[in-house]
Order: structure tokens, then C-alpha cells, then sequence
């Protein structure tokens, strides 16, 4: 023991109110000048405030979750957060999937009986209507953080996302032979809405897996990557089996509500798993503690967004860059190569699904996964690899690119059909790769605290990097109309 004892009657005094009494009731005290025992030396030793040490504020759940650190048993976290990353790209993967039941069917001369400009500049429409807002509300979502905390924000963003796909899949199912116009104006609103939600959507999730270890920034990543392969899958199926574009866009739609009824249904999953409640207690942690520290100092508690944004800015530039050159190439380059091969392995109708939707996604997806196991290079050298990817462009552009209705005059220099898959198989990877690198590298350029702030501004890279690819891939049909060496 650490020191002998003495019996004394009970109540002759406040220094002999201790929890150890003999069998007749009588208090036993330490005898002055002797150690009193202690209930837990280690965790009294762990050098943690007083009032950690006596529990005031702490569950014995909370307790328990710091002493046994828990795993992410069965990937259960990881796969939660590729779900929604699959579900923030589902949108406009959906969009962009469904062209053929636009153009062709519910925008064409032969359903609506009259001809109109709205089939031919549906994409241009499309792009801007989606992107803008996205861009505009992923931005603004950093600073202002619409609707309060990140549940409030993700879960009524998805319940918007819902109601606009049942909303298109009635419009789907309803005649507007003869209201082309309106049924045009109203799609165009309601991809508006939904990618306003959207944007505060990814913008979210990206900031919820800030919260934990960097891999789950990259299961985010590899989300959006397994949704393009997803729709590209449908897509290639679709031709083979659905009877109509209609048929298919139903299918499109649908899907789409299930995958986003999943990820509302995940995401209250959550705070059941202790992986994800320990990490979220941590974070928590770090946060009340430079609460406390800014009431001290008497400083505002609004996150330094200028000190946040430069300290993470070399990997919001890659994050941009590796989208801007993505972006810029598919699928509107990359849709409008053709084969020049009659006997490639690929027939020639089925040549832009394969080479370039099944292609870009399946890479993009392997890459993302690669990053989940090996990070290199490091966050310092990281802006070479995304530099090079520059060249993609004047490659895409040098294989048989064939945009509609122009006439090219830039002449082909890379005949091989071949040649071209392994360029685009190595443009899709290094793109699935590199911007997961980035992403994760993105939350570890500041202090823990921030980390949710610079994985949002990650995200407003993102979305900035496509929407100008998505804008600069508009000249590439008047380069090679206009350009020879």
C-alpha cells in the first residue's frame, strides 16, 4: 500500500470524507505525511486538464473512445463516403448521360412536329445551367456555410436532389410534344435547382471528410470516379437493350433516385459508427479548445479564411489544374474522335462509348483507388506530374478529332487507333490519380481545426477547374478549324 492508516470517527472533520470505512463505519484517513492512493496514476499522469481528469463533461462513451482508439471495421466509413461521392457527381453524370433522350427524342423535329434550336445548343445550355450555380454556391458555401452545420446542409441538399429527379421522371413519362419550349425552359430551371443543391452537396461531403484521416478525402474522389463509370455502364447497356431513348432516360433517372436515397440513408449511419463518432470527438475537441482560446483573447471564432486559403492554395491549384485539362478533353474531345482503323477491335458504333466513356471512367476509377494505397509524389512536388498534363490537349487534338458540322483543317499526325487508347487510358488515370492526391493533400496544409474549411475550398477548386474546362473545351472545334502546321 502507499501508506498506513488510522481510524477516526466519522464527521470530525471534512478532511476524513474519503469513500474507505471499516465494518463499523468508522472513516479510515491516511496518516499525515503519508502519499494518498491513487485511483489511476496513468491516467492522472496523461497530463490532461482537471476537469478531463474528474470526467465533468465526459461520457464514459467518450472516455472509452479515446482509451481504445476504434478502426474502421469492415471499410464501413470508407465505403459510406464512396457512396456519396458517387452520389454528388450522380447529377450531372445523369444530365450528361441522357442526351439522346433530349436531343433526339423530346427536343426533335419528329416528336414536336416543328424545328427548333433547342436540340442543337442543348449541351451548351446544359453546361452553363449546371455549372454556374454549382460553381457559384460551392464558393459561397465556404464562407457563408448555407443552413447552419454540415447535417443540416447535406441532408436537405439531398432531399432537394430527390425531389427534382421524381420531378424529371414525370416529365419523362408526360407528353410535351406540344409545348417543346416549355418543356425546355422548365428542364433547363430544374437543372439550375439541382445543381444549386448539388454544389452545397459535394461542397459538404468534401468537408465532412476533412474531418477524417486522408484516404476518406480520396473515397470521396473515387465516388465521383465510380459514378461516371456507373452512367457509362448504363449507357453502353442501354444501346444494347433499351427499345427507346425514353425507356433509357427513365432507367437514368430512377437510378439516380435510388443511389441518392442511399446516401441520405448512410449518412444518418453515421454517427452509429464509432470510427466516425471518435474522429468526429476529436475534431470536435480541437475546435471548443480554439473556441475557448479566441474567448480568451477576445478574437472573433469566424475560421481565418485568407490564412486558410494561402496555406492551401498550391493544392486548390492542382486540384484546378487537373480538372481545367480533364475537363477540357472529356467527353467533348474525346466523344468526337473516330476510329480510323475499319477493323479496330471496337466497332465504329459503339467506338465513343467504349474509348471514351468506358475508358475515361474505369481509369479514373483505378487511379483513385491506386492513391488510396500509395501518395506520390509529396504535397511539394506534386504540381510537376499536374504541369505535365498540359500536353494531353495538343495530343487529344493531333488524333482524329471530328467535331460536328465543322470542317477540320489541322491534319491528323497519330493514325493509330492504339496509340490513342493507351494516351487515353493514361489521361483518365493520372486524372483519377493525381486529383485524389491533391483532395487528400488539400486538409493537411493546415491546422487540424481548419482542416473542414480547406477540404470545402478543395472543393470550390474542383468545381472551378470544371467549369472553365467545360468553357475552354468550346474552342476546340474552331482550333483545329483554323489552325495547321
Amino acid at each position: 500500500m502507499a501508506g498506513s492508516y488510522t481510524k477516526k470517527e466519522f464527521g470530525a472533520g471534512p478532511e476524513e470524507q474519503t469513500l474507505l470505512k471499516d465494518s463499523n463505519g468508522t472513516r479510515i484517513v491516511p496518516v499525515k505525511g503519508c502519499e494518498p492512493v491513487r485511483l489511476s496514476p496513468g491516467w492522472e499522469g496523461t497530463g490532461r486538464p482537471d476537469d478531463e481528469l474528474n470526467f465533468k463533461g465526459v461520457t464514459m462513451d467518450q472516455a472509452d473512445l479515446e482509451l481504445n482508439p476504434p478502426r474502421d471495421r469492415l471499410n464501413l466509413v470508407f465505403c459510406i463516403l464512396v457512396l456519396h461521392g458517387i452520389g454528388a457527381l450522380m447529377p450531372w453524370n445523369m444530365f450528361i448521360t441522357a442526351k439522346e433522350y433530349f436531343v433526339s427524342y423530346k427536343l426533335s423535329k419528329e416528336y414536336t412536329g416543328v424545328d427548333t434550336n433547342y436540340a442543337t445548343n442543348f449541351l451548351a445550355y446544359l453546361g452553363f445551367a449546371a455549372q454556374v450555380p454549382n460553381l457559384l454556391f460551392n464558393w459561397l458555401n465556404v464562407f457563408l456555410q448555407f443552413g447552419g452545420n454540415l447535417t443540416t446542409r447535406i441532408v436537405w441538399s439531398i432531399f432537394v436532389l430527390v425531389l427534382i429527379f421524381v420531378f424529371t421522371v414525370i416529365l419523362a413519362m408526360t407528353d410535351s410534344s406540344g409545348w417543346p419550349g416549355v418543356f425546355f425552359w422548365v428542364t433547363m430551371i430544374s437543372v439550375v435547382v439541382l445543381n444549386t443543391a448539388n454544389g452545397i452537396y459535394q461542397n459538404s461531403v468534401f468537408g465532412m471528410a476533412a474531418k477524417l484521416p486522408s484516404k476518406y478525402t480520396g473515397a470521396v474522389i473515387l465516388g465521383s470516379n465510380i459514378s461516371g463509370t456507373f452512367t457509362a455502364i448504363i449507357n453502353f447497356l442501354a444501346q444494347i437493350m433499351a427499345p427507346n431513348a425514353r425507356t433509357a432516360a427513365i432507367y437514368y433517372f430512377i437510378t439516380a433516385l435510388f443511389i441518392l436515397l442511399a446516401c441520405f440513408d448512410t449518412y444518418f449511419a453515421l454517427p452509429i459508427n464509432r470510427f466516425y463518432r471518435y474522429h468526429e470527438m476529436i475534431h470536435q475537441k480541437e475546435a471548443n479548445k480554439r473556441q475557448l482560446e479566441n474567448s480568451t483573447r477576445g478574437t472573433t471564432q469566424r475560421p481565418p479564411y485568407w490564412k486558410v486559403f494561402k496555406a492551401c492554395f498550391p493544392q486548390c491549384f492542382n486540384t484546378f489544374l487537373i480538372f481545367f485539362v480533364t475537363l477540357t478533353l472529356f467527353p467533348s474531345v474525346q466523344s468526337d474522335i473516330r476510329s480510323m482503323d475499319e477493323n479496330f477491335v471496337v466497332p465504329s458504333n459503339y467506338y465513343s462509348s467504349v474509348m471514351c466513356f468506358l475508358t475515361f471512367n474505369i481509369t479514373a476509377m483505378l487511379g483513385s483507388s491506386v492513391a488510396s494505397l500509395i501518395q506520390w509524389p509529396s504535397k511539394k512536388y506534386l504540381v510537376i506530374p499536374v504541369m505535365l498534363r498540359l500536353a494531353y490537349i495538343p495530343l487529344f487534338l493531333l488524333c482524329n478529332y471530328q467535331p460536328t458540322n465543322t470542317e477540320r483543317i489541322l491534319p491528323v499526325y497519330i493514325h493509330n487507333d492504339w496509340i490513342y487508347l493507351a494516351i487515353a487510358v493514361t489521361m483518365g488515370f493520372s486524372s483519377g490519380y493525381l486529383s485524389s492526391l491533391s483532395m487528400m493533400y488539400c486538409p493537411k496544409m493546415v491546422d487540424s481545426q481548419h482542416a473542414s474549411t480547406a477540404g470545402m475550398f478543395g472543393a470550390a477548386s474542383l468545381i472551378t477547374g470544371i467549369f472553365t474546362g467545360i468553357l475552354f473545351s468550346m474552342v476546340m472545334p474552331s482550333f483545329v478549324a483554323s489552325v495547321t502546321f
